[in-house]
């Protein structure tokens, strides 16, 4: 999903992909616009998105306001509350949410479904890819 959305903003303009582990403050700081992508994981963000999170938020509160933001998140069922966590934290940052939230779901419903490797679909990527286009060409058109 990330990949998707990543090689369509690159094609409208500058983009980077890193994962949340990798993400430092310094690049939040760096960076004009933000597309999160992460995994709900038990109604959740995944616990690697929520440490990004937990790491970076006070380093750069109040020096981030008005940047635009989207988010897409990876569900087995649902995605909401993944969702709110993502658009609070941004409240926090007071960062300017620019697209409604993508929430691509999987139906992984049972462990071995939760747990195999995910195959997103076609249609879905394209609206990854959409999405990152849209961030990306709103950016350079100066809409945000």
């Amino acid at each position: 999903m990330a990949e998707a959305a990543l090689k369509a903003a690159q094609a409208e303009g500058e983009a980077k992909l890193l994962r949340a582990r990798e993400a430092q403050a310094e690049d939040l700081l760096k960076a004009s616009a933000y597309l999160f992508a992460a995994p709900e994981n038990l109604a959740a963000l995944s616990g690697e998105m929520k440490e990004f999170f937990d790491r970076t938020y006070y380093p750069v509160l109040g020096k981030l306001e008005g940047r635009p933001y989207a988010q897409m998140v990876c569900a087995g069922s649902d995605g909401e509350n993944a969702v709110r966590q993502t658009a609070r934290i941004a409240k926090g940052w007071r960062l300017k949410e620019v697209q409604d939230a993508l929430i691509i779901c999987t139906h992984a419903q049972t462990e071995e479904a939760i747990l195999a490797p995910k195959t997103i679909s076609k249609d879905d990527l394209q609206k990854c890819h959409d999405l990152g286009a849209a961030l990306s060409a709103g950016l350079s058109m100066g809409v945000f």
